[in-house]
């Protein structure tokens, strides 16, 4: 650890102290390879995905009319197949068949039934039968909706003892302990705002425009403990919940220091970053000590979406973090021993992304090169900025950056696909391999029109595996484990998550790209503690693993 390092660390800690698919197409060698070799085309509309939104509430927008909405990848029925959801007033469901084509099953399956102030959405089996549940975050409110078996859903929320929240956003399932196998929720809560909030509206050059919120006393987020599957109950206070610093928009759960144990980082909208250190019973925060509360400069961060992901292939888990306009879109480097450095700098990401309000932010492997590259979702928070600022826009530009080998992050720009040039009102993102070709795909929300649906057509990515994976003394989504691909040149590690982004969700396969290897070798740290092994598996497949059975697993 260098002295400049060493020196901002004791600095922090002295401050916390004092604060006590469309159809694949054929590849055509008339088309031209993008930049990198990675390629997206947009195709929402052709793949049946017929929905709009609109950003609610009189023209300008205030604080809550612009705070956008969220999407889902999930296996809602499980067939094998990525469907859809988006998220609304009115949600919608749209089930995938594998080849690109999308179905509207809102009425089939219940969600028809259902309306709000919804915004987010967290995906999770919760009692464990095998069937991934839904709970929709929204403003004054929020649902528990109970997957029957994949027929359709049901609303169970005053039954399952979780309230309405105030203003909900990111939420995530956790399982909180080794020996629990119930996934537990955990619910981001925004600022206070309501009927009677005043300011409404903020001059930026003499132009009214929605506030930023620093205006707003912060909400706090709320940990539900799961009972059995059957009933949740409030342990916000005893897990030390109140010892965070509120304003969250988005969360992600890994074991970050192998402990054995999900931690969690709530990324914060113009305050200090949470990082919820799981010491068994309760969690410390520890955002301060760690170096994830600020950027390099000791900056707090207007903090959107968050992901963990490693990389640079070192065997840790690392931290990206979407911030607002001006600030570095930070890369925190797991060091280990739970500290963390700002790398934005060093991977030449920060005045990359300078420009732009990025809300979702996932890691993704687009090339299956076996280096995770960064996808962000980006737009205003004022619908007439343009107004006050020539220079600025409401709609901004997607972006994805490349991974190369771990030192530098380059903007892929417009050659990754005619998308990358059109400017939208984003907010959630999701990934997922919705047509099962091993290649990760993208869903956007814009938030003034259509889902953007990005399927990935790089024609010479590399090679692949998934692992879907099932536990049995863990979580039947295994949400939490990490598994490590070993190969013949490198071991790679990748988390089992559906969290992260912006009030999003993700696809709970464990993808890893391989390059050119054709097969690897696992290891699975499971939530519960167990660690297997598997045999050498075959690349280009998704495999099946179930907990206490992994040396068995077959492709």
């Amino acid at each position: 650890m260098n002295s400049s390092l060493y020196s901002r660390r004791r600095f922090l800690a002295a401050m916390a102290a004092f604060c006590t698919g469309c159809r694949a197409p054929e590849l055509s060698v008339k088309k031209p390879l993008a930049a990198h070799g990675i390629h997206y085309r947009e195709c929402a509309q052709d793949s049946g995905l017929s929905y709009l939104w609109k950003a609610p509430g009189a023209r300008p927008l205030d604080i809550l009319g612009t705070i956008g909405n969220g999407c889902a990848f999930l296996d809602f029925n499980q067939d094998g197949n990525l469907d859809i959801l988006l998220v609304g007033p009115q949600p919608a469901l749209f089930a995938g068949d594998g080849k690109g084509n999308f179905t509207d099953v809102t009425r089939q399956t219940g969600l028809h039934r259902i309306n709000g102030h919804f915004l987010g959405c967290a995906v999770g089996d919760f009692n464990n039968d095998g069937y991934p549940d839904i709970y929709l975050t929204a403003y004054e409110g929020g649902v528990l909706l109970k997957n029957e078996r994949g027929s359709g859903f049901t609303e169970i929320t005053k039954e399952a003892g979780i309230p309405a929240q105030p203003w909900g956003t990111s939420a995530a399932w956790v399982q909180l302990a080794p020996d629990d196998p119930w996934l537990s929720l955990l619910i981001c809560n925004y600022v206070q705002f309501n009927a009677a909030t005043q300011p409404r509206l903020c001059a930026t050059n003499a132009v009214q425009g929605a506030c930023g919120p620093s205006h707003y006393r912060p909400l706090y987020a709320r940990l539900y403990q799961n009972h059995a599957g059957k009933r949740f109950q409030d342990v916000s206070e005893v897990w030390g919940m109140q010892d965070t610093h509120g304003k969250a928009l988005g969360v992600a759960c890994a074991d970050y220091n192998h402990s054995g144990r999900q931690s969690i980082c709530l990324a914060n909208d113009g305050v200090a970053a949470d990082l919820l250190e799981n010491r068994g019973a309760s969690f410390r925060n520890i955002g301060y000590q760690s170096g994830v509360c600020c950027d390099a400069n000791g900056n707090f961060n207007g903090g959107m979406g968050v992901d963990w992901g490693d990389y640079d292939n070192d065997g840790k888990l690392d931290l990206a973090v979407a911030t607002f306009q001006h600030q570095a879109k930070c890369v925190y480097h797991n060091d280990g021993n739970s500290l963390f450095t700002e790398m934005s700098g060093q991977l030449a990401l920060a005045d990359q992304g300078l420009a732009y309000i990025s809300f979702g932010l996932k890691w993704l492997d687009c090339s299956n090169n076996g280096w995770l590259d960064l996808v962000l979702s980006n737009g205003h928070i004022q619908d007439n900025i343009h107004e006050a600022d020539s220079s600025e826009n409401y709609h901004e530009l997607p972006l994805l950056f490349i991974n190369q080998k771990g030192k530098r992050l380059v903007s892929a720009g417009a050659g990754a696909g005619s998308v990358f040039q059109k400017p939208i009102v984003g907010r959630g993102l999701a990934i997922g391999d919705y047509d099962n070709d091993g290649r990760m795909d993208i869903l956007i929300v814009n938030s003034e029109g259509r889902p953007l649906l990005l399927h990935n057509e790089t024609s010479q990515a590399g090679n692949w595996l998934q692992l879907q994976l099932q536990g049995t003394r863990s979580n039947r989504d295994a949400l939490g484990a990490s598994v490590l691909f070993h190969t013949g040149k490198q071991t790679r590690l990748r988390l089992c998550h559906t969290d992260g982004s912006y009030m999003s969700a993700s696809d709970c396969r464990v993808h890893c790209g391989l390059d050119t290897e054709r097969q690897a070798q696992c290891t699975i740290h499971w939530p519960s503690g167990l660690v297997e092994h598997t045999g050498l598996l075959h690349a280009n497949r998704i495999v099946r693993v179930k907990e206490g059975s992994a040396s068995s697993a077959m492709n």
